[in-house]
């Protein structure tokens, strides 16, 4: 998932504020009129009460901002230099808390046209605020003249960057078609992995995963929904959190199935966790889900909206008032969505018993956009079917990008074991659990 476009961590070069407005947005343009109708409209009024016009205001840019897709990503990432080097390209970048981890990622630049693919740290200089890193590859645009990008999860444009055959498909959703890449096991599989990026981000952060299904025999489908710029958009325009596009997913499982597949592994990530979990809950093909891998999910809407409402100061009465607005069937008039939001019925982990597909669950402690809390919990109440692994250091889906070797050897043997033969025909496998230890968790006390 992609930062909430407004919201946005504390950090020292960037202090804790109050939401900007910003220019060509319908929060932008809102009315005196509309900022006053907020406190009347919601429950009665009785949560007017407890908000003054300017508060009521700004809880519903907070929700507004929740709920809406940014077509165009903001490049904050400096771009300070580009070096040759004898062995190849250097770039200087001003150094940020994404810059100076370790790891490998994308620098996207050019508004979405250069895509480079950035290593090592060579050097880091504090004083000078700039970090000198290692360029492994251009795929696209002239990173020479750039000036200005966004740092990225996604290290790869697309799986033939990988050196992966693909095809181009269309998957029906609601509305149209949605594309898809489509990229075949080494041999005739009938179990395939349906890969679902998260809010804000495109198909291209699924491409991590792409090794490690093919070494167990998958074919991957790799997909766009509603709202992420290539499927067609959701009829109101807004995002549900999972409550809506699941059924992009379930239309997804509808191809495979059509395609050959028997059962299905889903693959999340932040909002696309999610997803998956209203997935595996209401499709009609539940039942073909064998396992989901989920890589710093959403488990728990409330407290994630909570965390961005503390970080930017947002008093945490105006952060529930924001909230309210987006599940009370009132609040749609004024956030533009066609139906509430029900934030409960996406909180797994009070719902944690009622999760029924094993779930291996990839979460950094260091995550600054989705706690890592309810992660750890949901593995914690329900140890049959959830399996945590927690990570050092990598910031908000960048799990593989600081690890990769672990990450896809976790999956890979975690997935091993749930594809293996069952026993018994629909049984699902169980796990044996030493006695005195906890098969389950790793690591999933955080720091200190």
């Amino acid at each position: 998932m992609a930062s909430i476009p407004g919201l946005r961590p504390a950090t020292p070069t960037n202090p804790p504020r109050a939401l900007d407005r910003v220019q060509g947005t319908p929060e932008a343009g809102m009315s005196a009129s509309a900022k006053w109708a907020v406190g009347g409209v919601i429950a009665g009024g009785a949560a007017a009460g407890l908000l003054g016009a300017g508060s009521s205001a700004l809880a519903l840019y907070f929700a507004r901002r929740v709920i809406t897709p940014v077509r165009v990503r903001d490049e904050n990432q400096e771009v300070l230099a580009v070096i040759r080097a004898a062995d190849g390209l250097q770039v200087i970048l001003a150094a940020t808390e994404d810059t100076t981890v370790e790891g490998t990622y994308g620098l996207i630049f050019d508004g979405g046209r250069g895509h480079a693919r950035i290593g090592r740290i060579l050097s880091y200089s504090p004083a000078e605020r700039t970090v000198l890193r290692e360029v492994e590859a251009v795929y696209s645009g002239d990173l020479t003249t750039a000036r200005r990008g966004y740092w990225s999860g996604a290290s790869y444009p697309d799986p033939a960057s990988i050196g992966l055959p693909v095809e181009d498909v269309e998957v029906d959703v609601e509305g149209g078609v949605a594309p898809a890449w489509l990229v075949r096991a080494p041999a005739p599989s009938d179990i395939w992995a349906i890969m679902v990026h998260g809010r804000g981000a495109s198909r291209q952060e699924c491409l991590r995963a792409l090794r490690p299904a093919q070494v167990l025999g998958m074919t991957s489908l790799v997909i766009s929904y509603r709202n992420d710029g290539l499927a067609p958009s959701a009829p109101d325009g807004r995002y549900g959190l999972g409550s809506t596009e699941w059924r992009d997913v379930e239309a997804a499982i509808t191809f495979a199935v059509a395609n050959g597949a028997r059962e299905v592994v889903l693959f999340g990530w932040s909002m696309g966790g999610a997803i998956c979990l209203q997935t595996a809950d209401l499709s009609r093909h539940h039942h073909l889900i064998r396992a989901m891998v989920l890589d710093a999910p959403v488990i728990d809407w409330v407290n994630v909206l909570a965390h961005h409402a503390q970080l930017n100061r947002i008093p945490s009465a105006v952060g529930r008032y924001g909230q309210l607005m987006m599940g009370h069937r009132l609040g749609r008039r004024l956030t533009g969505l066609a139906a509430p939001v029900d934030l409960k019925s996406m909180d797994w982990v009070s719902r944690a018993v009622e999760l029924r597909t094993p779930t291996l669950i990839l979460h950094s402690v260091d995550d600054e956009y989705v706690p890592y809390g309810p992660s750890a919990t949901i593995a914690e109440k329900n140890p049959e079917m959830v399996t945590f692994e927690s990570f050092q250091d990598a910031r908000h889906t960048k799990e593989w990008n600081v690890d990769p070797e672990r990450w896809e050897g976790l999956v890979t043997a975690w997935l091993r074991r749930q594809l293996a033969p069952r026993a018994n025909p629909g049984s699902r496998p169980r796990k044996s659990v030493p006695s005195g230890t906890d098969a389950n968790m790793t690591d999933a006390s955080g720091p200190e």
